[in-house]
């Protein structure tokens, strides 16, 4: 069977829209940073499950991930009741797009994120090969609400000067009101952090949140002479699209 019943270790409420928790973690689960994996509850006897990118990294004895809460959602709705001692039960294989092994080392990474889309970018911000493979990597994160930016104490206090972060928060008064992907798309966000103008012969970019984000980004990119990584090879710029499920 490919599913697993772990069992919940904590919860975390960010706002009333989103939370974290972590899991156990199968003894035999392998995953790469940045990757997600299909997780659900039983409901009724039947499996209700979603895509849900991994916050936590590879050594640790946990999964931890970041989900916003839907009240009617058929998953998010129930999976947001959840208490440690609880049971999610987990996919036995990961995968996804926002790995290391998705794009060139070089200059700047940007990782541009909206909403819940921020969880693989903790996962790839918290292990030191990131660091090895890039002069600075630029973190923004575009939210709503203040109280929806998740992870933003430990981010601040991993203290690295090759990590820039970027909070920006749209809907109430904030010192970044920007959308995150606007910033990247006008120029203003390398200026803003002293980086040289983003160069795909130099520079990657990862997107993860947003459908209509990614779409703008995606095709901002492509105009401007980057390319998207497929299948086929390694390419300057990667999304998730199977972000568009956490929306449910």
């Amino acid at each position: 069977m490919p599913y697993s019943e772990q069992t919940v270790q904590s919860v975390r409420p960010w706002s009333e829209k989103t939370f974290s928790f972590t899991l156990s973690r199968p003894l035999d689960f392998k995953f790469e940073n940045g990757e997600f994996v299909t997780i659900g509850l039983k409901q009724e006897g039947k499996m209700v499950a979603r895509a849900y990118s991994i916050v936590s990294t590879t050594d640790r004895d946990h999964l931890e991930f970041l989900s916003i809460h839907v009240p009617d959602g058929p998953l998010t709705g129930k999976l947001a009741q959840i208490r440690p001692g609880d049971s999610v039960w987990v996919n036995s294989k990961a995968t996804g797009s926002l790995t290391l092994n998705h794009v060139l080392p070089g200059r700047t990474l940007y990782l541009l994120a909206t909403g819940t889309g921020l969880a693989p970018f903790i996962s790839l911000i918290r292990d030191p090969a990131l660091y090895a493979r890039y002069e600075t990597v630029a973190l923004v994160h575009s939210v709503r609400t203040a109280a929806e930016l998740a992870y933003r104490e430990e981010i601040e206090a991993l203290n690295n000067p090759q990590l820039r972060y970027v909070p920006t928060v749209t809907r109430e008064p904030f010192p970044t009101p920007e959308r995150g992907g606007d910033l990247f798309r006008f120029g203003t966000l390398s200026q803003r952090l002293g980086l040289p103008v983003p160069d795909p012969e130099q520079d990657r970019v990862m997107i993860c949140g947003n459908p209509e984000m990614t779409r703008e980004l995606t095709h901002h990119l492509k105009d401007t002479g980057w390319t998207l990584t497929n299948h086929r090879g390694v390419g300057n710029f990667t999304t998730e699209v199977a972000f568009v499920i956490h929306h449910e």
